[in-house]
Parts: C-alpha cells; sequence; structure tokens
C-alpha cells in the first residue's frame, strides 16, 4: 500500500489518502505501507505529520521509501532530520516531493 498524508492536495493515484496524522498512523498500523509521502501542516489544531514521524521511529514501522512533499521548511527539516536519524539503511528518505 501506498499512503499520501495530506488535508488539502489531491491524492496522487496509486496511493491512499490519510487527510490526518490518526488516520495516517491507523494505515501504519495495519498495513504494510511501500510508499509513504508527507505534508507537514494538517490543519489549524491539528497534530501534525511529525507526530506520524514520531510513531514510526518508535514503532519501527518503516515504509520502504518516505518523501516528504510539505511546503514547509522548517517541517520539512525536523521530519528529515528524525527519519534519517532513525532509518534502516534500506529506508530510501526523499528531502522533497515524489517526481512527476
Amino acid at each position: 500500500m501506498n499512503v499520501y498524508l495530506d488535508d488539502h492536495r489531491i491524492c496522487p493515484k496509486g496511493f491512499v489518502l490519510a487527510k490526518n496524522a490518526e488516520e495516517c498512523i491507523a494505515l501504519l498500523k495495519h498495513a504494510e505501507v511501500e510508499t509513504l509521502s508527507l505534508d507537514y501542516d494538517l490543519g489549524w489544531g491539528q497534530p501534525t505529520a511529525l507526530e506520524v514521524v514520531h510513531y514510526i521511529v518508535e514503532s519501527k514501522r518503516f515504509p520502504k521509501e518516505i518523501y516528504l512533499h510539505t511546503s514547509s521548511p522548517s517541517g520539512r527539516m525536523q521530519m528529515y532530520q528524525l527519519l534519517a536519524r532513525h532509518a534502516p539503511m534500506e529506508v530510501m528518505l526523499h528531502n522533497g516531493p515524489m517526481p512527476i
């Protein structure tokens, strides 16, 4: 399964949309996620994707490939640094969006 976490953008073909951190974590808990693409800001007053990244690191349920498509520079930096520090070598981590 491929998961796209975003509260506004259109979900790419071949991905399952998660509109908030809770939905994304539920998918990560109950399915094998191949590719994960993360937006950081998920709505006013809502948990950010950093909560998802913390779940991934703590549970060690790393997708095979992770993209950070957020437009938040500080959010991207926080997520990238945490994932880069803890992800196994075989995880492909991209500090930007998926190629079109």
